[in-house]
Formats: structure tokens, C-alpha cells, sequence
């Protein structure tokens, strides 16, 4: 390896004046330094840092709700853990373990004791299967739900297409002028949408859609029709089951655990209506916008496909025994 002397070349001046081969030299110094860094700190002080990293600024007395570099490198200098330390040091130690402290994603835990059984039902539809045996040609499956308060805002100023080298342009400001629900169902073999706009949700809103789908073929003369919900107040629990089926015997009516919507394609659709015909939101009047609700809906019914659900029971099983892995373990290490 080459000494520190041997680096050094003859002195050559810059148009400035300054003296290149000298701040090359010192740049070179500095590298080797910075590429060194870890060598100056003992183990047992990257493994501490990084064991600060991965807990919560409050459990140090640290008043805020994530750790940012510059942050994490004032709290470890503070707590006398080293005197000195670069937050770039910081940086590069917690990358060698893909630890970002400063990054959250908002989850929400299965707390559905039956939560494996009602999810593993509802994916065993939409592979066109019930109970373990394939459903008939005759036999659907729908997923429905509510798209609650839909806003109808009337911006102050019209809204401008977009132009060569210029965007669309929307007024900042608006007027609230009512809501809708929207109410929808989605036939998830066949790619059929029903929806219908409602005031306001709730039992009688629910059963004008079930009675819209379940009065037209094919659905009236069906062998079964399976409608997958969620624990919404519309449809929800033993009762829900049996006023519906009362009024429709070929009615099956199947809910999804407790905070599990993802499951349920009918929001795959409401997010793609949300993008496409619902962003930006500019209507000159509530019946300006149920056309657009119920005109897309019958738009995207004529370019549609079913969607390519790939997550099956396999997959479920895997994400239950993580999540109940981790538990076990934070549980442990609060004890």
C-alpha cells in the first residue's frame, strides 16, 4: 500500500492560484478516512446505535415520533455513547441493515379470532369455490360495498384543459354543494358493475342494490349468488343474513373479517374510480355527478376485466404466522 507521502506530486498551480495537487491530496485524505470510519469504532458501538435506531424516540425521553439522522446522531453524542460521530457514519451503518427509522407504513392488525377461516372463504370464491367443491356455471359471486360521502365541489373559477407545455388547471377554491353514496356491487368473474347513488347508506339503501341485481338475469334464476361484505352497519351480522336471504333464497351472503376491506375487489374498483373519474373534483351539480358515477360505471364495463387475484390461502397463512411471529416477539422484549 502506498504511504501518504508517495501521494503527494509535484505542486501545480490552478487559473485561481490555488494549489490543485495539494486539495487533491487533502480530498484523498479525506476519503480514506471516511471509507475507514467503522474501523475507529469499537463493535459493541455500531450494535448499539443501530438497537437505538430501532426503538422509539419516547423510550429515550425524546420528544418527537421518528428518528431522523440528524436527530438519531444528536440523541447518541447527547447520551455519551461517543463524543464524536457523523451523521453520515450514522447513515451508512443503518444502511448496511436497511434501517430507516424515519419511514412508517400505517397497518392494521387482524383481531378477528376467525379471521383465517371468514378470509380463507371469501378466496376460495374468487377462485370459484365453496366449501371444497367448484362452483357451477350458474352459481356467481359478487363483491359490494359503500363509497361514502362523495363530495360535489363547485370550484369558484372553471377549470381549463390541459395545453401544449401546460397542465389542466384547477381552481384552488370551492363551494360544498352535497354528497353522495355511492353503493355499488361487483360481479367479480364476469366484470359487470351495478352501483346506484343514495343520500345517505344504510339497510334500505343496501337492499335497493341487492333488489336492482338480484331482479335480473342472471342472477334472479341463479342456483346461488354469493355477496362478499364487510361488517358495515348496512349489512352486518346473523340479522343481516337473514333478512336478506328471507327475501332471496339463492342469496348467499359472506362477510370478511374485521378490518380486512383489502380483501374485498369491490375497493380495487372504487380506487380506479376514484382516479380516474372522481380527481380532480369539479361538478356544477349533484346530478352532474351521479351521471359521471353511473357513466363510468358503464364505461368501464365496456373495456373491463376480471381482475388477476393472485393472494390465496397459501399466502394468507404466511402473512397470519408473520404477524403472529412479530407479536410474539415484541412481546417477548417487553417483557
Amino acid at each position: 500500500m502506498k504511504s501518504r507521502a508517495a501521494l503527494i506530486r509535484p505542486v501545480r498551480l490552478s487559473a485561481c492560484g490555488e494549489n490543485v495537487s495539494l486539495k487533491n491530496v487533502s480530498l484523498g485524505l479525506k476519503n480514506d478516512l471516511v471509507r475507514d470510519a467503522p474501523r475507529f469504532f469499537p463493535r459493541e458501538i455500531i450494535v448499539q446505535v443501530k438497537a437505538i435506531a430501532c426503538e422509539l424516540p419516547s423510550t429515550h425521553q425524546v420528544p418527537l415520533s421518528r428518528w431522523s439522522i440528524v436527530d438519531l446522531g444528536r440523541e447518541i453524542r447527547r447520551s455519551g455513547l461517543t463524543a464524536t460521530i457523523s451523521d453520515s457514519t450514522i447513515w451508512r451503518w443503518l444502511h448496511e441493515d436497511a434501517i430507516r427509522p424515519w419511514r412508517y407504513r400505517s397497518r392494521i392488525f387482524p383481531r378477528d379470532p376467525q379471521c383465517a377461516e371468514k378470509a380463507g372463504r371469501i378466496l376460495d370464491l374468487y377462485e370459484r369455490v365453496w366449501q371444497g367443491h367448484p362452483l357451477q356455471d350458474d352459481e356467481f359471486v359478487l363483491s359490494a360495498d359503500e363509497k361514502t360521502s362523495i363530495q360535489e365541489r363547485r370550484r369558484r373559477h372553471a377549470t381549463y384543459p390541459a395545453q401544449p407545455s401546460a397542465p389542466m388547471k384547477v381552481e384552488h377554491e370551492y363551494i360544498r354543494c352535497g354528497a353522495w353514496a355511492y353503493i355499488a356491487a361487483l360481479d367479480v368473474h364476469r366484470a359487470k358493475v351495478f352501483g346506484r347513488c343514495e343520500r345517505r347508506t344504510g339497510i334500505a339503501a343496501f337492499g335497493r342494490l341487492v333488489d336492482e341485481v338480484m331482479c335480473q338475469p342472471p342472477y334472479a334464476t341463479a342456483r346461488r349468488v354469493f355477496w362478499i361484505v364487510d361488517n358495515g352497519s348496512s349489512h352486518r351480522g346473523a340479522r343481516s343474513i337473514e333478512r336478506l336471504q328471507s327475501r332471496y333464497a339463492n342469496l348467499v351472503l359472506v362477510h370478511a373479517p374485521v378490518h380486512a376491506s383489502w380483501l374485498n375487489q369491490i375497493e380495487i374498483y372504487f380506487s380506479i374510480l376514484q382516479r380516474k373519474a372522481l380527481t380532480p373534483n369539479d361538478f356544477k351539480s349533484m346530478e352532474a355527478l351521479d351521471e359521471r358515477l353511473l357513466g363510468f360505471q358503464r364505461y368501464y364495463e365496456q373495456i373491463a376485466k376480471p381482475f388477476e387475484w393472485k393472494f390465496t390461502r397459501n399466502d394468507l397463512s404466511l402473512v397470519l404466522n408473520k404477524i403472529k411471529l412479530a407479536h410474539l416477539t415484541s412481546a417477548r422484549l417487553a417483557a
